[in-house]
């Protein structure tokens, strides 16, 4: 069934569910099992995203621009843009691009190290821990209202599963946080 302007659904009222079940008309002879978890959870993260990035919009970031501002907000203390690239799981190009910008907009300070002049310590400037505290509870409302439609024990039991997938995903892949 076509929602109107809108993706096939199905009577479970989720779009993943009409697509396993064209599959399945289609291609009966395929299991559709890891479609269904993995599908929903790409489904889950634009959708979620997609909302979310709304306040960063407002603020003229993009989210890779945001996780490296979190990044330094977070950790309280200057970054490398090695270390940067660690944390966002972003190219060392990629986070010296959006580091010029973000310098450019005095979010950031980089400075040269003492004894390595090669290497660059990046630290947020006031304008920059200002922004990120002003964003971050407007993200995380969002989330709770989201979240809500689900009672606690269903978001641990929700989170726990995730996290175990997330850390097996990461032990297999070699990526180690931390």
């Amino acid at each position: 069934m076509r929602a109107e302007n809108g993706p096939v659904t199905g009577p479970g009222g989720d779009t993943v569910a009409a697509v396993v079940r064209q599959w399945q008309a289609v291609r009966p002879d395929i299991d559709t099992g890891p479609m269904e978890v993995i599908g929903r959870i790409n489904r889950c993260a634009a959708l979620l995203q997609q909302a979310e990035d709304a306040p960063l919009r407002r603020a003229g970031l993009t989210r890779a621009e945001f996780d490296l501002l979190g990044a330094l907000r977070r950790t309280g203390h200057e970054l490398t843009p090695g270390e940067l690239a660690r944390e966002t799981f972003s190219s060392g190009a990629a986070v010296t691009k959006r580091l010029k910008q973000l310098q450019e907009r005095q979010l950031v300070d980089r400075r040269a190290d003492d004894r390595d002049r090669r290497v660059a310590h990046v630290r947020l400037t006031d304008a920059g821990r200002e922004l990120v505290d002003a964003i971050l509870p407007e993200q995380l409302a969002y989330e709770t209202v989201v979240l809500s439609v689900l009672d606690g024990d269903v978001q641990g039991q929700l989170s726990s599963l995730l996290g175990e997938l997330l850390a097996r995903l990461e032990g297999r892949l070699g990526v180690r946080r931390g």
